[in-house]
């Protein structure tokens, strides 16, 4: 194993357990798939977190057990299962064709979009909003597409649970239900091809999975010693580097 891929693969570790532990949102997990893109494939970067998401959902389900809005869920749920297979079915289409410069691309404009969903998310709480049953639908439909191609499925439904001012608790719970369950459907689909979840070198990653706890526990410590505004910068303006790196770099050359 190369250090500069160890190293990447335990700052991804701690970073999933930052984002479950509640310090960055979604903005850590959304970082995942560029970064690993950096030292893998755009396609084995996706599929490798899968599981390193799933075990995180396991332990932020305990701590948000039953803390979720369930008609919230069940709104938004089916569209979101639509989303799955669209995103997953546009996965496999490019990794088996060898396109993954095209899914770097594809993967490098969905992490531009969630840095502008950032920088503009704190005008969403003063528009005013009137919910719609297809807004729902489309929110969950776009979370999951974008969860099952990229792993970052959150600003859709981010800005859905803004303009609704759900509560902060439920708001967490909400979200760590939704994308349990959307993680746990997308396994299925990833299994299909070895381009997107490589099983030899998943393998070779299990010794981070106890860094996942650590970094939830930080998680958990950060949000009452940190100030937040501060550690969401630093995120954008990381998460901003990685875009760029996205777009505009060719690994293969």
């Amino acid at each position: 194993m190369q250090p500069e891929f160890a190293i990447v693969v335990v700052i991804a570790a701690l970073f999933i357990g930052l984002s479950k532990g509640g310090l960055g949102g979604p903005v850590p997990v959304a970082m995942l798939t560029p970064l690993l893109s950096q030292v893998l494939p755009a396609s084995q970067a996706v599929g490798i977190v899968l599981p390193l998401l799933i075990f995180a959902d396991v332990i932020a389900l305990r701590f948000y057990w039953q803390k979720w809005d369930w008609s919230l869920v069940r709104q938004m749920l089916p569209a979101a299962i639509i989303g799955v297979i669209c995103g997953g079915i546009l996965l496999l289409t490019l990794a088996n064709s060898g396109q993954n410069l095209v899914l770097r691309r594809v993967i490098g404009v969905i992490t531009l979009i969630v840095v502008i969903y950032k920088v503009g998310g704190g005008y969403l709480t003063k528009l005013e909003y009137q919910p719609r049953n297809w807004h729902s639908y489309l929110a969950g439909w776009a979370s999951g597409f974008g969860s099952a191609l990229a792993n970052i499925g959150a600003p859709p439904f981010t800005t859905y649970m803004m303009l609704r001012k759900v509560a902060p608790v439920p708001f967490i719970g909400t979200a760590t239900l939704l994308f349990a369950i959307v993680n746990a459907l997308k396994l299925p689909i990833t299994l299909l091809s070895s381009r997107v979840l490589d099983l030899h070198l998943l393998l070779s990653i299990l010794w981070v999975v106890p860094l996942i706890p650590v970094g939830v526990l930080v998680g958990r410590w950060g949000v009452k010693r940190m100030n937040p505004v501060h550690f969401d910068r630093l995120m954008l303006v990381l998460l901003f580097i990685l875009a760029m790196f996205m777009l505009v770099y060719d690994p293969g050359h």
